[in-house]
């Protein structure tokens, strides 16, 4: 990352120091790139994420309450039925006379427990990957979360109840051929639980507490639960919050994390709902806006990734899905986030980051066959993301 003068760390500062955040005054400095320095990016994140009010009196409670909020999600959400203790571990709590694991009422709570199981094992499969160029998330967090730890509770954490879950199916695909079936779930995923170090008891890694994250966000969400993708939007938050300079925030980086991403949701949920492709807030509409201000800015690349039946939907679906998540390295993920959180008219701007990328390689793209033009958009050769995000602030003064 590019350092930043002194100077614009104090217009920072100067604009985050008031009484009330000027926004628009906020928008402007962030859009061009928000300093790690003194926690400056978490902070804007959180106020641009609209996680944060731009009253700063009313910061700490609102910061305590919604802490608080997602501590008691834990505690209800995180725990196995039969295995909690009631009140927190004052008398156990003996759940088999009204319910059991055969229970068939859709009510039962372990009906509800095997349901969340399926998403688990999914969300799981994908927290591992993430980032695999980088060791961060197979870290150890300083700050596990000691609720869940915490052996007085007999809560579980999720790794243990998803190397249960995959042993049980391990042993029951055994069982049923006589012979060890070669296809088990263990062997099948090249991200099998034995590739990974397991840390001692009382740690917890990183991709743990994404994990945990993107659970009880599915549990919050039914109507949406979780797809495959929304580990690549909270890899980058969750990193950001959790290397924050501030060790006050940093302490409380998955609760912050779980509301940013919320928020970050609400308003990209539909590029990951099916049902709204082709609505004008789904995915196909946006990926189609590509492309006609593709047609606008440059007619001549347009027609030929027409002529050559180059559909948006080979690479922009991605490209506009996961906000360039998958196309660049983390830190130049995180200088473009700071961009797109920063345009008012909210995402706006990433058509014109992904006109931009497509204008850049246009004599590339001019030359090439179909094959190489493929290659070419699914494994983005420019990685200095300044150039791009410079070139799509042309497009968009070009107006």
């Amino acid at each position: 990352a590019r350092g930043f003068a002194p100077l614009r760390i104090a217009d920072f500062q100067e604009v985050l120091g008031e009484p009330t955040v000027a926004l628009s005054k906020l928008r402007e400095l962030c859009f061009s790139g928000i300093p790690f320095d003194g926690g400056l990016r978490c902070l804007c994140w959180k106020i641009l994420l609209n996680y944060l009010p731009l009253e700063k009196a009313l910061w700490s409670s609102l910061l305590k309450k919604q802490r608080d909020l997602y501590s008691q999600f834990l505690k209800e959400m995180i725990i196995q039925p039969g295995i909690a203790k009631a009140n927190l571990g004052v008398s156990r709590e003996d759940v088999t006379l009204e319910d059991h694991p055969l229970n068939p009422n859709p009510d039962s709570r372990w009906n509800t427990y095997f349901k969340d199981n399926e998403v688990l094992l999914q969300i799981d499969k994908d927290v591992r990957r993430l980032y695999p160029d980088m060791a961060f998330f197979q870290r150890p967090t300083d700050y596990p979360c000691l609720l869940i730890l915490d052996p007085q509770n007999e809560f579980e954490t999720l790794r243990r109840r998803v190397e249960q879950t995959t042993l049980k199916s391990q042993t029951v695909a055994r069982n049923r051929s006589g012979v060890t079936n070669v296809s088990s779930p263990l062997k099948s995923t090249p991200s099998s639980l034995s590739e990974y170090e397991v840390l001692p008891n009382g740690c917890e890694a990183h991709w743990e507490v994404v994990e945990r994250i993107l659970f009880i966000y599915a549990k919050l969400n039914p109507g949406i639960a979780y797809v495959q993708g929304m580990n690549e939007i909270v890899g980058p938050l969750y990193y950001t919050f959790a290397t924050d300079p501030n060790s006050e925030w940093k302490e409380h980086a998955e609760a912050d994390t779980f509301f940013c991403f919320t928020n970050l949701m609400a308003e990209i949920r539909d590029n990951f709902i099916k049902s709204l492709d082709d609505s004008q807030c789904g995915i196909t509409y946006k990926m189609e806006k590509v492309y006609s201000t593709l047609k606008e800015k440059d007619v001549e690349l347009y027609l030929k990734l027409q002529e050559q039946n180059i559909k948006p939907q080979f690479f922009a679906f991605r490209w506009l899905t996961l906000l360039l998540s998958q196309e660049f390295l983390l830190p130049d993920v995180i200088r473009i986030w700071d961009s797109l959180f920063a345009d008012d008219k909210r995402f706006d701007f990433l058509l014109l980051v992904c006109c931009a990328m497509l204008t850049l390689i246009r004599d590339q793209l001019l030359e090439g066959d179909f094959t190489l033009n493929m290659r070419l958009l699914q494994d983005y050769p420019i990685s200095d993301v300044h150039l791009i995000l410079k070139k799509a602030k042309e497009l968009q003064d070009s107006k």
